[in-house]
């Protein structure tokens, strides 16, 4: 019960808690969590696949985030995924958009003859993120 205190402090605003039906998550460990106020949520019996989303998520962010960094501390880890998670969600563009960004704050550039060219009005603006390992570009108005 300590170890589950140490990961999960109340702080953090989590809710659900997820994991198989394997024999080292005994009974005692789920009323643990649900003593901390978290629901249990099981994966379905025979489904090995319904872990694959909480597993792609994981190799995510183990390739393109933590596989480049030394961590200090837990504080350190946390402000690297607070950063990248603002990336990733906002920053960077979602394969199921097409080339778009789920949550774009640069202007629109208007659907063009030729593609991959920057509007005379508009500037292209590189954003440094995490130290330089990745990259946010953005269309900026130029001023007049």
């Amino acid at each position: 019960m300590d170890d589950v205190r140490e990961c999960v402090t109340g702080d953090e605003g989590y809710r659900f808690v997820i994991h198989d039906r394997d024999s080292i998550y005994s009974k005692e460990l789920d009323a643990s969590l649900k003593a901390l106020g978290l629901t249990v949520l099981k994966t379905p019996y025979k489904s090995p696949q319904a872990n694959s989303f909480c597993e792609r998520l994981i190799g995510t962010v183990r390739r393109e985030c933590l596989d480049f960094m030394i961590p200090i501390n837990e504080a350190h880890i946390r402000q690297t995924l607070k950063a990248w998670t603002a990336h990733y969600n906002s920053g960077r563009p979602h394969s199921s958009l097409g080339p778009g960004m789920p949550d774009s704050r640069s202007p629109k550039a208007e659907l063009q003859p030729q593609r991959h060219c920057v509007p005379t009005n508009c500037q292209v603006v590189a954003a440094s993120i995490l130290g330089g390992l990745h990259h946010e570009y953005r269309l900026e108005k130029l001023v007049a």
